[in-house]
């Protein structure tokens, strides 16, 4: 079973992931992200210069404009 990291305003995503038997963590603090597989976010935190400091070595889904489907073909994909 794959782990993913899906940020909290997402339900609808994490509620999909996890009926297609996906193991689905929130994603809260950067500790959150050990051991996922890869993470679904909104990309409504990004910062403004486009920078982002990250320590995950995985795939990230930037979620914003996609429906639920959109995103399970996306991890599904990995």
């Amino acid at each position: 079973m794959r782990r993913v990291g899906v940020e909290g305003t997402l339900s609808d995503v994490k509620g999909a992931l996890q009926e297609k038997g996906y193991d689905v963590v929130d994603l809260k603090q950067e500790q959150d992200v050990t051991n996922c597989d890869c993470c679904v976010i909104s990309g409504q935190d990004k910062d403004v210069m486009g920078m982002q400091t990250t320590n995950f070595a995985g795939k990230v889904i930037n979620a914003d404009g996609m429906s639920a489907d959109e995103v399970c073909q996306q991890v599904d994909s990995i």
